[in-house]
């Protein structure tokens, strides 16, 4: 049976996801279309690009995600460092190092663009706080001149795990009539984390769009992390720790009310076990939990879920 998969970001914390997708192709069911943000724009393309649970769970057991807290040696002084990073680039780490391992994932089953996928197969959430908006890679990047098929996948998912402050925002820039009539400046955008306006975009398959027929009969599963702490007063000194409760606030906050209206009906609902989102330090056997956690929720889901 074909379903449509949603997954949600959560940070390192998406390695769980790998494991519902594992319980999911051992309950029998097909991914037809995928969508995700952050770390669920992760197994989102994988999934698009062939690789199924089992090889994501050799991946992310080979893979050291401190490998992906690059940044020069003069910012690695202690409080200067990090700040003037901060100031000067927009963020604590570049995020190249995440779009370079992506990138050779994928090419390695022969994604490189948008274009070497079915077209509609992978959407990819981003946040254009430029603009205010969400984005819907690759899509929606006609809006800003941009040719959706030649965008590479890597970059979309680099921009959809770009954590405000964390990682460096990416810029694009307008071409053609986008660009039009705006100065230099007024022709770039820059594009954060898809999770600061929509963590769990379970709405995304659900949206018809004038003069689109939807796929009859394809019900739409989204794939949550939960057990998230009680919310902790966070304690702000300066402008930095601020800033830092400011975007774990909404990361963790907005879609709530959305999740709620759904009751969780088509949720795969997985725990994280107190995993914060950016941990990237976790041991071996944080992510074998994680992964297991993930396994679980899957086999628990598929077992009493019955499309509607």
């Amino acid at each position: 049976m074909e379903i449509n998969a949603v997954f949600e970001g959560g940070g390192v914390k998406g390695i769980s996801l790998a494991g519902a997708v594992e319980a999911t192709e051992r309950a029998g069911r097909t991914f037809k279309r995928v969508a995700g943000t952050s770390s669920g724009s992760i197994i989102a393309s994988l999934l698009a690009a062939g690789y199924d649970g089992k090889e994501m769970s050799r991946i992310i057991r080979g893979t050291s995600f401190t490998a992906f807290l690059k940044r020069a040696p003069v910012y690695n002084t202690p409080i200067v460092g990090p700040a003037l990073r901060v100031i000067t680039k927009k963020g604590l780490y570049s995020g190249e190092a995440l779009e370079s391992w992506i990138h050779g994932i994928l090419q390695k089953k022969g994604i490189v663009t948008f274009s070497d996928l079915p077209r509609g197969k992978l959407s990819i959430i981003a946040s254009d706080i430029t603009n205010g908006r969400i984005l819907v890679l690759p899509e929606g990047l006609e809006e800003y001149g941009i040719s959706p098929d030649h965008f590479e996948v890597a970059k979309a998912v680099r921009i959809s795990c770009s954590i405000p402050y964390f990682f460096d925002p990416v810029m694009l820039r307008l071409s053609g009539q986008a660009a039009k009539g705006k100065s230099f400046m007024e022709q770039f955008v820059y594009l954060v984390d898809g999770g600061l306006l929509s963590n769990f975009p379970l709405w995304l398959f659900d949206e018809k769009k004038e003069g689109a027929k939807s796929p009859a009969g394809i019900p739409t599963v989204g794939y949550q992390m939960i057990g998230k702490a009680a919310p902790q007063p966070h304690k702000i000194t300066g402008p930095f720790s601020m800033l830092e409760a400011m975007v774990e606030t909404m990361l963790s906050a907005h879609d709530e009310r959305y999740i709620e209206q759904e009751k969780f009906v088509r949720s795969v609902k997985i725990s994280t076990l107190g995993i914060a989102t950016t941990e990237f330090n976790i041991t071996p056997a944080q992510s074998d939990a994680l992964y297991a956690a993930g396994v679980k929720a899957g086999e628990d889901f598929f077992r009493e879920w019955r499309p509607r």
